[in-house]
């Protein structure tokens, strides 16, 4: 069986099931990643997250993150990759106004029964209206749903309110 060949763009559940060994480095590297020892972020989110928006989520350079991997697995060092930056709009933009709040959807206690809150959010964000708000509460920085909202064009603005608490503001 060949062995999965690391980039920016490998799912994190793919890369751990290649290589379950490399668990522990993924830890090593931020304490954000002690994530993935919960039995159902990693059957959800895993899926979805590929270790660009990894890097992002845990303010690392990609690079560093996808060769500290390669290495560990035994290939070699890549020196430069596509550019996989992930931005995030961490100032409050101008076109935030409180009073277009529509809809708070908490996604913490879906993600700890194992479900996936992508589908909802996106539901929710195509029935916006024109300055309408979305806010989304997360436990961690959903960066494959920015991403995800982002590419339909959707405006974002993340606010961290806590180590364990996002709120991520959606608008048109």
């Amino acid at each position: 069986m060949e062995k999965l060949i690391i980039t920016p763009k490998t799912k994190i559940f793919d890369l751990l099931s290649a290589y379950p060994d490399l668990e522990e480095v993924l830890i090593e590297s931020t304490p954000q990643f002690k994530k993935l020892r919960n039995p159902v972020l990693r059957k959800t989110i895993t899926k979805i997250t590929n270790l660009s928006q990894a890097a992002a989520i845990a303010h690392l350079k990609v690079e560093d993150l996808v060769n500290k991997l390669r290495a560990q697995a035994g290939q070699d060092r890549v020196e430069h990759m596509e550019d996989q930056d992930v931005h995030f709009t961490l100032e409050q933009p101008d076109w935030f106004d409180e009073s277009h709040l529509v809809q708070v959807i908490d996604i913490r206690d879906m993600l700890h029964t194992g479900e996936q809150p992508v589908h909802e959010v996106l539901s929710a964000l195509k029935k916006l209206e024109d300055r309408h708000i979305l806010k989304i509460v997360a436990p961690f920085i959903p960066a494959p749903l920015i991403d995800k909202a982002t590419s339909l064009n959707f405006q974002h603005w993340l606010d961290q309110k806590s180590g364990e608490e996002y709120w991520i503001y959606f608008s048109q």
